[in-house]
């Protein structure tokens, strides 16, 4: 797309956005706090959907990525908006999800890649996508998170390895930057909503699935490493409290350290997204080495912040 397009394509995203408040204020699509949330009033829920609406907006402008991928999209945003307006089963959230991770299998080029790899591949993906979920919990942190995931694979498609149309990349990180407007600040206009971290989780780890079946390099996966080790470990905290890891709680980092150190929203945030950031820059520059030692570098990192969540969660205790 030409300049003139991204200027046109930008002030469409920003108008959807606000038409969609006003639907969500008419129909009362509000998030109201509870033992799990952090916020203290009312809030638009779903303002994440622009996510969604980026992508098939640039679709059916260009008709890139390919009908499975939207198809899928489609799916996933469209369970998570429901689940925003009324309460649906896990159970019904989880097959929709497998099913949306099957056609993006169906679509990739996977001749090259191991029948275990594809399970191993398929689980994670479940598994990272609910993650985004999770973490969405805090004003700005989907967003922030979210923007360096794709500017980091955005730099890695345009310099490194092309993977995937360079225009879409830069439509969603369009739409993250449009949310990030009404969601980065103290006060809240709206909060992304499952239809929003579900639907940019997708697209993350489809991106990010493109790349390493493409590339043949399974060491992106370290691109979404903040995430991970607190989601992974928070579950493993979790078990050793002998709690339900599949009820509501607020015992991820970001959630103790903003509850218990009064660390405001906007700074766990940033520091979440900056630390994603500097891994990113390391793991890229670590490109010019040979595989086993960027997969030497990305378990450095998963060990050096799995010691920091431990350190900070007993400096709690």
């Amino acid at each position: 797309m030409s300049n003139i397009y991204y200027i046109i394509f930008f002030v469409a995203l920003v108008v959807l956005e606000l038409l969609y408040f006003r639907v969500a204020r008419y129909y009362c699509i509000l998030d109201h706090p509870n033992n799990r949330s952090l916020h203290e009033k009312p809030t638009i829920r779903g303002g994440g959907i622009i996510f969604y609406l980026s992508a098939a907006l640039f679709f059916a402008i260009t008709i890139r990525p390919s009908y499975y991928f939207i198809v899928a999209l489609t799916l996933v945003s469209l369970v998570g908006f429901i689940d925003d307006v009324r309460s649906l089963s896990s159970v019904a959230r989880f097959l929709v999800q497998c099913l949306a991770f099957l056609l993006i299998m169906m679509d990739l080029d996977l001749s090259a890649v191991s029948y275990f790899m594809i399970v191993i591949i398929f689980v994670v993906s479940v598994g990272a996508l609910n993650t985004f979920n999770f973490m969405d919990g805090i004003n700005g942190l989907t967003g922030g998170y979210g923007f360096v995931a794709l500017a980091s694979l955005l730099y890695v498609n345009h310099y490194k390895i092309h993977f995937i149309d360079s225009d879409f990349v830069i439509a969603i990180a369009m739409a993250v930057m449009v949310f990030c407007y009404f969601n980065f600040r103290k006060k809240a206009v709206c909060f992304a909503g499952d239809v929003g971290s579900l639907s940019i989780g997708f697209i993350i780890i489809f991106l990010l699935i493109k790349l390493m079946t493409t590339s043949g390099n399974y060491a992106f996966v370290f691109l979404l490493s903040v995430y991970g080790v607190d989601s992974v470990l928070t579950i493993i905290h979790r078990i050793l409290r002998k709690e339900n890891i599949f009820k509501p709680h607020k015992l991820h980092l970001f959630q103790w350290m903003v509850h218990y150190f009064k660390i405001s929203h906007l700074q766990m945030s940033t520091a979440y997204a900056s630390l994603q950031l500097l891994i990113n820059i390391i793991l890229i520059l670590s490109l010019s080495l040979s595989l086993m030692n960027q997969y030497f570098v990305g378990i450095c990192i998963i060990l050096l912040l799995t010691i920091a969540y431990i350190c900070i969660l007993n400096r709690k205790s």
